[in-house]
């Protein structure tokens, strides 16, 4: 105000400028409140593998894996070692000192309403489709075998619009973790028939025995040949409990849209680790250090992503729960995450060469300390054996593995029992029925003094 404005004058200009000011902090305050209201669905299938594209799970079994995506935290920090309480899964150590930091405790505190339904850790739920028992905000709750009534994939979709129905203030944080495709492969009623006529996939090392492959496991193979198990040709009944997935997801969707939600969710579609059904002479598992067993399904949609895009960056499990902090607006520099955030990289915030070009593949094998009574030839050690004496784990199956895709495609990995997996060339070979690589026999491992659950 000049010297000939009167006090009135001067006093209207202070109120306008008290105004702006005023406004300027609701905006700043809007914006801070806009980077935390989104909301964020997370769809979390079960052995359910993916060759191309999608995601990379730093640890190819369910409880580690699954603990990885919750803390964000590869398995030597989260100590989680396998799917057995003595391997730490859902352990009373990891309960107190892990489960504080997963990603949903910390949502909680930023005011996400939170809702988890279906797998946990293996420890807490198994994959089930019937007879299984639910903690429902730790009420025991039991389920018997009628499918409009306890078939798990859609009791899991029904609660979920439940929740969404109720909902009574965004934002919030759904997790649907459904039991497909895991064993024991039972299908809704109505898809019993689905891919009747559609035969499991035979790509080019289905049914090999991998020359040069280390053997890490207590399996017996013909020489230089593949052996057929009847087990491998599990494709079409997997795929038939997936239909059920497709519903949930098709529901969950078309709810949120008639809530008026869609526009503020952001969705992710993924697995825990991958799954073999007959690579080089497997049976059927997962816990191996191939791309078969270690890349999964990842399918994002939100807020500011454009469609149809595809990133080619090495996106990890341990990713996840940093991108959901980075949703909220937690700073993630402030927790004890190993993964980061790729929003950045969906809403084209940041530029891809910033990104990390290679990562750690880690497991730790669970072995029977006794022998196993179906095949006392084979020693102490494995586990996971079928009944022709087939095992698919052993205690001498711990690995670490370094895995670079950039700018070469290379995997390195080394063995608890001291031998050596060199560096291989994935090159093209999408079946990698061509790495090069070291096969040893393997002695009868000993291990802890611990009982396989």
């Amino acid at each position: 105000a000049g010297p000939g404005c009167s006090p009135c004058s001067r006093k209207m200009g202070s109120l306008w400028l008290w105004l702006w000011l005023w406004l300027l902090l609701a905006s700043w305050l809007a914006e801070g409140a806009r980077k935390g209201r989104d909301n964020i669905l997370l769809i979390l299938t079960d052995d359910q593998d993916l060759e191309l594209g999608g995601m990379f799970a730093v640890t190819p079994l369910c409880c580690p894996s699954r603990s990885s995506i919750l803390t964000g935290c590869y398995p030597h920090n989260h100590l989680v070692r396998n799917n057995s309480l003595e391997g730490n899964c859902s352990s009373p150590v990891w309960q107190k000192f892990q489960e504080p930091y997963t990603f949903p405790v910390y949502l909680q505190k930023q005011g996400y309403q939170t809702f988890y339904a279906g797998k946990y850790l293996n420890q807490v739920g198994n994959s089930k489709y019937y007879n299984y028992t639910l903690s429902a905000n730790g009420r025991e709750e039991k389920h018997g075998d009628l499918y409009e009534e306890d078939y798990l994939t859609d009791l899991i979709t029904n609660r979920s619009l439940a929740f969404l129905q109720k909902l009574s203030r965004p934002p919030f944080l759904m997790v649907l973790a459904p039991p497909a495709a895991h064993s024991p492969w039972t299908a809704a009623p109505h898809y019993r028939s689905a891919y009747s006529t559609v035969k499991a996939p035979r790509n080019g090392s289905f049914n090999v025995y991998g020359k040069g492959q280390r053997k890490v496991l207590a399996i017996t193979y013909a020489t230089g040949i593949g052996i057929f198990h009847p087990m491998a040709l599990m494709g079409p009944i997997e795929w038939q409990t997936l239909l059920s997935v497709d519903d949930m997801v098709e529901k969950v969707l078309l709810q949120l849209k008639s809530l008026g939600l869609l526009d503020s969710t952001y969705v992710f579609y993924t697995s825990d680790h991958g799954y073999h059904t007959g690579q080089f002479s497997l049976p059927i598992d997962k816990r191996q250090l191939y791309e078969f067993d270690i890349r999964v399904p990842l399918l994002v949609r939100g807020p500011g992503i454009k469609a149809n895009q595809t990133h080619l960056e090495p996106i990890l499990n341990i990713d996840l729960g940093p991108t959901f902090l980075d949703i909220a607006g937690v700073n993630i520099s402030l927790t004890p995450m190993d993964g980061q955030s790729f929003l950045p990289l969906l809403v084209n915030k940041t530029h891809s060469s910033g990104w990390r070009s290679d990562f750690l593949v880690q497991y730790t094998g669970e072995g029977c300390s006794g022998k196993d009574p179906r095949c006392p030839a084979l020693g102490p050690g494995v586990s996971q054996c079928f009944p022709d004496c087939v095992c698919e784990d052993a205690f001498n199956n711990t690995y670490a593995c370094v895995r670079t895709l950039n700018p070469i495609n290379l995997q390195y990995c080394e063995f608890a029992d001291a031998q050596v997996h060199p560096f291989l060339s994935l090159k093209e070979d999408k079946e990698e029925s061509r790495e090069e690589s070291i096969y040893v026999e393997c002695e009868p491992s000993t291990g802890p003094d611990r009982e396989f659950t």
